[in-house]
């Protein structure tokens, strides 16, 4: 089957968001316990699928039919692999020395929930991965039915597809074809990012472990373009360009959860607080449109547009939270990115119940005591 044959376009940095995010829902449904046979054996099958059809890349390009864009994807592929392995220090192992055609979709369907209000997350336990803030489905119906029982319960529900499994380095993953209709240095980031997961994995902080990938993917992706083409290559500045964006949104982001934080913990009557949230998920709406054409081109969201409520933004917040302390982080190792990477995983070691706040500390020093000059 031809790769042309991808997943029909969504916004290209949505799809980008979505095949970052890998869930991990192979590695936790093929951990036993917990899980429902028939969601076991459909996993197994899924993640199965996906590598019993991969093909090495270097096969596929000894295709005399390949088509040129296609083939330069898959160059580029590679190239980040190594990168990524000889300039970041990443465990690469043979992840994305394969790729897999997909011909459909979503394959899996995301369902994410909140109380109404709060903006902590509603969490399902697996093993080895722990408590994580969203669980896939293999139909969307059953996603749909998952998130109508919650919402009858009094929570606020989204459901999104996904594009890829992640399998945490239990795997070597391959490259699923649908990744190939990304922008270079969207594809790029996205590469790094996995192989961020692959190299680190904090279990039960989904938060951590998406936004250190998400910040490691856009200065990776930033890294390799210079190294590649040049600091002032079109490469190097579109991948600056969004990961500026990445920063600006994500300051956005916290902004606005501080909004509404401050009133869901402001004690006043429930019936009040889900008044005044309609204003501000009003306000989000608008505040982004005003934001959107000041970020990326590739870094479109559509905050402007979808219907919000703690469910949407909590999807947004997992992959952008404090993302300016570990550019701080990256300052003080004079923007040496490998030794960054080295400092993000020993700091979130060394605080597992709050590597956000390790990493806060780390990356603002305290200024020195001045002492008073002695009396003559």
């Amino acid at each position: 089957m031809p790769l042309r044959r991808f997943i029909s376009r969504r916004s290209i940095r949505g799809l980008a968001r979505l095949a970052a995010s890998a869930l991990a829902v192979a590695i936790t449904s093929l951990s036993l316990a917990g899980c429902a046979t028939g969601y076991l054996a459909r996993a197994a099958y899924e993640e199965g699928r996906l590598l019993w059809n991969r093909k090495p890349i270097d096969e596929v390009m000894k295709r005399n039919d390949l088509p040129a864009d296609i083939r330069a994807k898959l160059q580029l592929v590679l190239a980040v692999r190594r990168f990524a392995r000889d300039n970041l220090g990443l465990n690469v192992g043979g992840a994305y020395a394969s790729v897999t055609n997909v011909d459909k979709g979503a394959i899996v369907w995301v369902v994410i929930a909140a109380p109404r209000t709060s903006l902590e997350p509603y969490t399902w336990w697996f093993p080895i991965v722990g408590s994580v803030p969203y669980r896939g489905y293999f139909d969307r119906a059953d996603a749909q039915a998952e998130a109508a029982s919650l919402e009858a319960r009094g929570y606020d529900t989204m459901v999104r597809s996904a594009v890829a499994f992640s399998s945490l380095g239990f795997f070597d993953d391959p490259l699923l074809s649908n990744l190939l209709r990304l922008d270079r240095v969207e594809l790029a980031g996205v590469i790094i990012h996995e192989l961020f997961h692959r190299t680190y994995y904090m279990a039960g902080n989904a938060m951590f472990d998406e936004s250190a990938a998400t910040y490691v993917g856009g200065a990776g992706a930033i890294a390799f373009f210079d190294y590649l083409e040049g600091s002032s290559s079109p490469g190097a500045d579109s991948a600056r360009f969004a990961f500026a964006s990445d920063l600006k949104f994500g300051a956005f982001l916290n902004g606005e959860a501080a909004r509404l934080t401050k009133l869901y913990q402001s004690g006043l009557p429930e019936a009040e607080i889900l008044q005044r949230r309609a204003i501000i998920f009003s306000d989000i709406n608008s505040d982004y449109a005003r934001l959107k054409p000041t970020l990326s081109g590739l870094e479109r969201f559509d905050l402007d547009k979808t219907p919000v409520n703690n469910a949407v933004l909590i999807d947004y917040l997992i992959y952008f939270h404090e993302l300016d302390n570990f550019a701080a982080l990256q300052k003080i190792y004079g923007g040496d990115l490998k030794q960054t990477v080295k400092a993000i995983i020993a700091l979130a070691k060394s605080d597992t119940d709050d590597p956000f706040g390790a990493i806060a500390k780390a990356s603002r020093p305290a200024a020195p005591q001045s002492h008073p000059a002695s009396s003559p």
